[in-house]
């Protein structure tokens, strides 16, 4: 194994990784969105022109209130324990591919 050579450090920020880097018109679906690390993952990634969708529990509460300073995301209210509507967000998102 061998180590990863980068620039970037403790003190780098989600800006200095993401500068330069263009990813319009490609989607990230960004799990855990919510709040935390997902939150500021889907932040970024929208920042790059990336389409972000966010599959989330609670769509009225968390979704408006949490993720209200992403525009342009889509949202879906998915109850991960339910295989059935995890099988048809993968299909939807497929299909808009």
């Amino acid at each position: 194994m061998s180590l990863i050579e980068t620039s970037f450090g403790f003190a780098s920020t989600v800006a200095d990784v993401a500068a330069g880097i263009d990813l319009t018109g490609r989607r990230a679906v960004v799990t855990g969105a919510p709040s935390g690390l997902g939150l500021e993952t889907a932040r970024a990634l929208a920042a790059t022109g990336a389409e972000i969708t966010l599959p989330v529990r609670d769509r009225a509460e968390t979704v408006e209130r949490r993720s209200a300073t992403l525009h342009g995301v889509a949202r879906y209210a998915l109850d991960p324990d339910n295989a059935q509507r995890l099988w048809t967000l993968s299909e939807t998102l497929l299909a808009a591919a």
